[in-house]
C-alpha cells in the first residue's frame, strides 16, 4: 500500500528547513520510513544546506527529486514570499521507484533526455514518470532575457529511449522571477543544468488533470516569419514589438518579465467555432530583447511557419478551471473504484495572485477540493508544466498540472 505525507516550512535556516520539512512529512503521514522524496525550496534558499537537511532526517540512502521553486503548496499553504520549502515523503511496500538523472541541458537537451531513459530501465508495473529538469540555460541579466532550456527536444529524447511508453509528468523548475540559476534534486546530490527522472512503480494508479486559463484575444492567426532560437522577431512579415505595443495600445508592457496578460497560443484543435480552451498550448513571454527588436519565448519551441493567436488571461476562467477540473478528476477515480492517495500539483509561476493580479490564489480552488476530500497535497510554482496532452506528453505553459496517484478502495 502506497501512503504519504507532506511537510511545510518557511525560515531563513536551510539546513533547518530541510529538517523541518522532512520530519513534518513524516509526521502527517504517519509514516516509518521514507522510499522516496520529493522536495521543493525557494530560490532565496541554498539547496545544498536544504539538501542536506532532508538527508539529515531520512538518511543518505533514500532518493531525493525536485529542486528549485518559487513558491510551494500545500493543503495548509500558499507560499511565494519568504523562505518557502515543502517535501512529500511516500512509504510503500508494493511500490517502486527508480530514480536517475542526466546533464548537459544546456549542450544537447535531446541527448540528456535518452541518457536519462537509458538509465530507467522499464517494466510492466510502470506507472508514471516523474521529471524535473533545469528551466534556465543562462540566466537573464538587467538588460536581456534569460535563455532557456526546451522540454521538446527532451521530451522527444526521453521517449525515444524508452521501449513503450509511459505518461511523463513534470516541470521545468524555476527559482525566483528574476529567472537566476536553479538546482535539481537528483537523488543522491544537489545539480544544475541536469534532468531527473523517478519512473514510480507497483499496485496503484495515476491520474491527471490540467487547468488552462487563456482565451483568444480576436481570433486572428499570425505567421511566424522570422524566429532566432527563443526570440520571435517577426509575425507576418512585420515586426512584433510594434505589433504589441498597438496591442496594449502603449509601451509599458515592455517593462514586464515576464509579460503579464498576454501569451502566444498554438491550437492544436478545429480552427473554426468557438475555441476549445483545452485545444490550445500558451507560451509566456519573457519579455523584450535588450535591442528592442524581438520578444523572449519561455520555451523555444515555435518555429518558422507556424501559425499561433495572441492570447490573454482570463481570471475567471483560470479560477473556474482549476476548481472545476479538480472536482471532476476525483469524481472520475472515484467512479474508477479507486481512492485518492497523494497529489501533486505543478503550477505555472505566473498564475500567483500576484502576478495574475487578483485578489484570489487560483490554487486555493485546487487546496479546498482536495481538503475536502481529504488528499494529502504537495504542489510548487514552475517555469514549464509537463504533462500528456493530445496524444503525448508536452511542456505547456500558463497552466496548472494536477496529478493524483491512487488506489484501490
Amino acid at each position: 500500500m502506497l501512503r504519504a505525507g507532506v511537510g511545510y516550512c518557511n525560515e531563513t535556516d536551510p539546513f533547518c528547513a530541510g529538517k523541518t520539512v522532512a520530519a513534518a512529512a513524516l509526521e502527517s503521514g504517519a509514516l516509518s520510513r521514507a522510499d522516496l522524496v520529493l522536495a521543493f525550496c525557494s530560490g532565496t534558499l541554498d539547496p545544498e544546506a536544504f539538501f542536506k537537511g532532508l538527508q539529515s532526517v531520512v538518511g543518505h540512502n533514500v532518493p531525493i527529486i525536485g529542486g528549485s521553486t518559487i513558491g510551494v503548496i500545500t493543503n495548509h499553504y500558499l507560499s511565494y514570499r519568504g523562505f518557502p520549502a515543502a517535501a512529500a515523503v511516500l512509504q510503500s511496500d508494493t511500490c517502486g521507484f527508480r530514480v536517475a538523472s542526466s546533464g548537459g541541458l544546456d549542450r544537447d537537451e535531446m541527448s540528456a533526455g535518452k541518457l536519462l531513459a537509458g538509465l530507467l530501465p522499464r517494466s510492466r508495473a510502470d506507472r508514471v514518470l516523474l521529471a524535473f529538469y533545469d528551466s534556465i540555460r543562462i540566466p537573464a541579466t538587467i538588460t536581456t532575457p534569460p535563455v532557456l532550456n526546451s522540454s521538446a527536444p527532451l521530451l522527444s529524447g526521453m521517449e525515444a529511449g524508452m521501449a513503450g511508453g509511459i505518461p511523463i509528468v513534470g516541470a521545468g523548475l524555476l527559482g525566483d522571477y528574476d529567472f537566476s540559476a536553479t538546482r535539481q534534486f537528483c537523488g543522491d546530490r544537489v545539480a544544475e543544468q541536469h534532468v531527473v527522472g523517478c519512473i514510480a512503480s507497483g499496485s496503484f494508479s495515476v491520474y491527471h488533470a490540467i487547468m488552462h486559463g487563456c482565451i483568444p484575444l480576436d481570433g486572428i492567426y499570425h505567421r511566424i516569419t522570422r524566429l532566432e532560437g527563443s526570440v520571435l522577431y517577426e509575425l507576418d512579415g512585420k515586426p512584433v514589438v510594434p505589433l504589441i505595443n498597438e496591442l496594449f495600445g502603449n509601451t509599458d508592457w515592455q517593462a514586464e518579465h515576464p509579460v503579464n496578460y498576454l501569451t502566444l497560443g498554438i491550437n492544436y484543435g478545429e480552427r473554426y467555432g468557438i475555441p476549445q480552451e483545452k485545444s490550445y498550448v500558451n507560451r509566456l513571454i519573457t519579455g523584450v530583447t535588450a535591442d528592442g527588436r524581438g520578444i523572449g519565448m519561455f520555451e523555444p519551441d515555435l518555429a518558422p511557419g507556424m501559425e499561433i493567436q495572441f492570447m490573454i488571461r482570463d481570471n475567471r476562467i483560470m479560477l473556474d478551471s482549476a476548481r472545476e477540473n479538480t472536482a471532476e478528476l476525483l469524481r472520475r477515480i472515484t467512479a474508477g473504484g479507486k481512492r485518492p492517495i497523494f497529489s501533486l500539483y505543478i503550477d505555472c509561476a505566473g498564475r500567483t495572485a500576484e502576478q495574475s493580479v487578483t485578489d484570489s490564489e487560483e490554487a486555493s480552488e485546487v487546496q479546498k477540493v482536495l481538503n475536502h476530500s481529504g488528499v494529502p497535497l504537495l504542489g510548487f510554482y514552475s517555469g514549464v508544466e509537463i504533462a500528456p496532452f493530445l496524444g503525448r506528453s508536452r511542456g505547456l505553459d500558463w497552466t496548472g498540472v494536477l496529478v493524483v496517484f491512487a488506489g484501490d478502495r
